[in-house]
């Protein structure tokens, strides 16, 4: 019998799911990691070019809605480790469709647990399911205060509701059954190989497009701002290091009101592109808001970087940069995901 340790990743060709999958497959060569990925819109293997020719690496195309496909895998595979990110992920969407988010990030979530309980017996040692979450479970703030692991569950559009059912459950499995869990919760994530129905890469996208950029609203939201690869350090982290059981929020330490972030893109992108000053800018275009659109997140995540040693390794404006930087060297890869479908879907969002 191996003892290699294998890790299933689910979600692993979408955004963050990529630069984790890149994270492990780079730092852990004696691992197998498999990389579990329905390939819906937001799922894209050319974000893998690099690794997929790795030997610890492994493509699975799979959905985990699919309760019979899952116990085959996990019989096929036997992970030792679950990171699971495969999940509906857009508000947006949410609201537009709220039973798929239902079927992915619930009913698959728990297609997942089902399929490591099953394996393993209650033979857990070495074994962990990672749940990867959002902060959006915790509602709303008000001007002040930040969200940690003790605040409660609030929840405020269909995404949310979705993402803190699956989070129930989880927890509910380790109380029951004993499975062995980590749960983080993450803000906002940026960076490179982000889908462009998320503000900052569609509005990239739009500024070199010199399309309108749809600020919901008076642009006043707050949001905390955490850059992707930073990210994937801290999932690391958890993964190897976090204490079962527990909660650890992710976050940047990096509050910005839409509005105040969509002027610094504004002025980086007009430098980036030659523009003259305000060229970006002049486009921004104020659009009705979304219904249950929560005022301000903002996390605590100095549990992390207590117990685990965690922070940011990137200010916000350097992490923008190299960003933007991404996206302007790599110009086919976002003419490759906004064709089509994005635009059909673009145009229902957002208008003509």
């Amino acid at each position: 019998m191996s003892n290699q340790t294998t890790i299933l990743i689910t979600g692993g060709a979408g955004f963050i799911g990529s630069h984790v999958v890149r994270q492990m497959v780079a730092n852990y060569p004696d691992y197998k990691i498999i990389n579990l990925d329905a390939l819906t819109y937001a799922g894209n293997l050319e974000n893998l070019r690099d690794i997929e020719d790795s030997d610890n690496y492994l493509f699975e195309k799979g959905d985990i809605t699919d309760s019979a496909q899952m116990e085959r895998l996990f019989n096929q595979y036997r992970p030792d480790g679950v990171i699971h990110l495969a999940a509906e992920s857009h508000v947006d969407r949410s609201i537009e469709n709220p039973n798929a988010f239902v079927e992915t990030n619930v009913m698959g979530t728990i297609n997942l647990l089902n399929a490591f309980r099953a394996l393993w017996q209650d033979n857990w040692e070495g074994k962990r399911f990672y749940h990867i979450s959002t902060d959006e479970v915790y509602g709303t703030l008000g001007e002040t205060g930040l969200f940690t692991e003790t605040t409660a569950y609030d929840p405020n559009s269909p995404y949310s509701a979705s993402k803190a059912a699956s989070d129930h459950f989880v927890r509910a499995y380790g109380e029951t059954y004993g499975l062995p869990y980590v749960i983080t919760n993450c803000s906002n994530n940026y960076g490179p190989n982000q889908f462009p129905e998320k503000l900052i890469p569609l509005f990239i996208n739009n500024i070199i497009e010199r399309r309108p950029l749809p600020v919901y609203g008076d642009g006043n939201y707050t949001r905390d701002w955490l850059y992707v690869i930073d990210h994937a350090v801290a999932i690391d982290l958890v993964y190897h290091q976090g204490k079962n059981g527990e909660t650890y929020n992710i976050g940047g330490f990096n509050e910005w009101k839409n509005i105040d972030l969509v002027k610094i893109l504004c002025k980086q992108m007009d430098l980036a592109l030659s523009r003259s000053e305000g060229d970006s800018e002049s486009l921004i275009t104020f659009v009705k808001d979304r219904p249950g659109h929560d005022k301000r997140y903002a996390i605590d995540a100095s549990k992390i970087n207590r117990e685990l040693g965690w922070k940011p390794s990137v200010t916000f404006e350097e992490g923008l940069a190299r960003t933007i930087d991404w996206y302007l060297n790599n110009d086919e890869w976002l003419k490759n995901v906004t064709s089509g479908a994005y635009q059909s879907y673009y145009d229902a969002m957002y208008g003509k």
